[in-house]
């Protein structure tokens, strides 16, 4: 169960394997590098959820890149069936998948990581990316009716007040969160550092010049 990864909802969270991108910042490098371990069978996510009718709001699908599920589709139709509400994290670079889930009204809340600038988005993403598509998949969020933010994982090696205010503009005016980077066991990328608290909030009241509604997350 969480309180945080639907805002204002009682949800829990279904993590997907694989991913197509190698940030080296990411918390979930186990997803990423290791996905044929520790899966659950969909019959016992099926029954998790029929225990929690009536408990549970929503479920927020995320990863990894869950757009790189090839039964993403079926799969949302059959929690919608059960009555919840779903948030898909993503890491935008598929944004025909994200339209169809819009168009087909099987998510209600989209996060997409908006990884840096768009010139330091593959040295951050840690692949060659389709810079278009991420400016596409940017644009359709910020022009449709669906709830949705944008989020950035900042990391000082990566990112500095520049970058940030990039993605501001970017993104602007929808909600953006820059989040704080927070080493672990099972990041990618060893050896990279976050910036402090006080530096957190002068990035952030710098870049709310460019777009109001830039927060702080994970402080």
């Amino acid at each position: 169960m969480t309180l945080l990864d639907y805002p204002g909802k009682v949800a829990c969270t279904i993590f997907t394997g694989g991913c197509n991108f190698r940030c080296p910042f990411c918390q979930n490098a186990s997803l990423v590098t290791h996905i044929d371990e520790d899966k659950i069978d969909e019959e016992e996510i099926f029954e998790f959820l029929e225990e929690r009718k009536g408990k549970l709001d929503a479920v927020c699908i995320s990863g990894g890149e869950p757009c790189l599920q090839k039964d993403l589709v079926s799969f949302c139709q059959k929690i919608k069936s059960l009555g919840f509400l779903i948030k898909l994290d993503t890491n935008g670079s598929f944004p025909n998948v994200i339209k169809n889930l819009v168009s087909q009204n099987l998510i209600d809340y989209v996060a997409m990581d908006v990884k840096n600038s768009p010139e330091k988005y593959a040295l951050t993403a840690g692949i060659k990316v389709e810079l278009e598509n991420i400016k596409e998949s940017i644009d359709f969020l910020k022009n449709s009716s669906i709830s949705h933010e944008f989020r950035t994982t900042v990391v000082k090696e990566l990112h500095n007040l520049f970058d940030l205010k990039a993605i501001s503009k970017w993104v602007s005016p929808s909600k953006l969160y820059f989040q704080q980077f927070r080493d672990s066991e099972d990041v990618i990328k060893k050896g990279l550092h976050a910036y402090k608290k006080e530096e957190m909030q002068k990035n952030c009241q710098e870049c709310q010049k460019d777009c109001p509604n830039v927060y702080l997350r994970g402080i």
